[in-house]
């Protein structure tokens, strides 16, 4: 089960967090500065996968900004890897070569598409096409 998906920038602020499951606010700043400074911290011959508390943390670097993202135990790392290139590859379709100002200055279009990929921790799309499909007909209705 995906627990959290996190977008941070290398200065260690989150520009996006995703949870499956409801968190008290305070829990998750906690849990948010403890898995930045764990993932941050490394070095980029290091592996990618990271124990922390009852969570394992996949993360991958795309210029400037880390995708992190929590599960359990038992995922997939490497389909959870899978998974945060193709979100990667969606966010780039969208925004033609997305960064972090098109996620600030774009966040609820952001968070429907992660929200279109997964749900109550599970993968629910992974292909880019029919993730984008709804928002783009969103675009398309408001520009009438």
């Amino acid at each position: 089960m995906i627990h959290f998906l996190l977008l941070v920038n290398k200065q260690g602020q989150t520009r996006l967090a995703q949870y499956a499951n409801y968190m008290e606010l305070s829990k998750r700043v906690t849990l948010e500065g403890e898995v930045v400074r764990k993932c941050l911290q490394r070095k980029d011959n290091e592996c990618s996968f990271i124990e922390h508390l009852q969570f394992k943390l996949i993360y991958r670097r795309y210029a400037s900004l880390f995708f992190i993202v929590g599960v359990d135990g038992d995922e997939n790392e490497l389909a959870i890897l899978e998974f945060i290139h193709v979100v990667v590859e969606t966010l780039d379709r969208y925004f033609q070569n997305v960064c972090e100002l098109d996620v600030m200055f774009n966040l609820e279009k952001a968070h429907f598409m992660v929200e279109e990929m997964f749900a109550n921790g599970s993968i629910v799309e992974t292909n880019k096409v029919n993730s984008l499909q709804s928002l783009l007909l969103v675009d398309k209705l408001s520009k009438k």
